[in-house]
């Protein structure tokens, strides 16, 4: 009996994002805090001349040794410095990026992915947007729902409608209950942000649609500021609310 347990507690050290404690990382370009046993927050730094240096949410879902990443640090070098802590700390292999939409806060560092051959997936709307904006450009399109298969789970790639931009999409971890929002999502008591590419009209139904789709989520990741749970849906469809009446 007592090798048998022996044998178990190996297996269990050598499978990747096992249900124990997440490491957690912090320096001046890059923060990764667990959010659940198999889900962390990357959070990454984008300079503008608006807002100064913006904090930018990602996600990490990690699962029976694979790994996969929501939107992109905003420059490669950090991108690098991502998938070799998630490799080297998670035992995990990546296979997939995924982007929220064609803003520099999602794909910036998507090039440092290609050279490592990790495949990127992105609302084929993304794809045309990025192409025309002469920036790095995802390898992957889809129109409607993308699933991918993560260490034998299903995670959920879902376009609902315009909102922060006509390309964004959500991200959802079933197992997990875990959904990304990325940009269409604000942190409660945010203002408005950027909505150089907005669709103001429709933010507040887009909201809607995605509460209405995930009621099960437990954790809502915007893509700035505080994470939390389905209160940031709620005030984000308030803060847009006149706008779409």
């Amino acid at each position: 009996m007592k090798a048998f347990s022996l044998a178990i507690l190996g297996l269990a050290l050598l499978a990747g994002c096992s249900t124990q404690k997440l490491p957690e990382y912090s320096n001046k370009a890059l923060k990764i805090q667990p959010l659940t046993s198999k889900t962390l927050v990357h959070v990454t730094y984008l300079n503008t001349n608006q807002w100064g240096r913006v904090p930018c949410n990602g996600m990490i879902y990690c699962n029976n040794g694979e790994a996969v990443v929501f939107d992109t640090p905003p420059n490669d070098s950090v991108s690098f410095l991502l998938i070799d802590w998630i490799e080297q700390n998670l035992k995990a292999k990546v296979k997939a990026i995924v982007v929220n939409h064609f803003h520099n806060d999602c794909l910036g560092g998507l090039n440092a992915f290609h050279q490592r051959g990790i495949p990127s997936y992105a609302n084929q709307a993304t794809i045309d947007l990025a192409k025309s904006q002469n920036t790095a450009v995802p390898q992957n399109g889809f129109t409607g729902v993308l699933n991918l298969k993560i260490g034998g789970n299903t995670v959920e790639n879902r376009f609902l409608g315009e909102a922060h931009s006509k390309d964004n999409i959500v991200s959802y971890v079933p197992s997990e209950r875990v959904l990304f929002g990325g940009c269409m999502v604000k942190e409660v008591q945010a203002n408005k942000g950027h909505l150089g590419d907005a669709n103001l009209g429709d933010w507040p139904k887009t909201i809607a649609k995605v509460k209405a789709q995930y009621p099960e989520a437990r954790f809502v990741i915007p893509g700035h500021g505080k994470w939390g749970g389905k209160e940031l849906l709620d005030y984000t469809m308030e803060l847009f609310k006149a706008e779409g009446e």
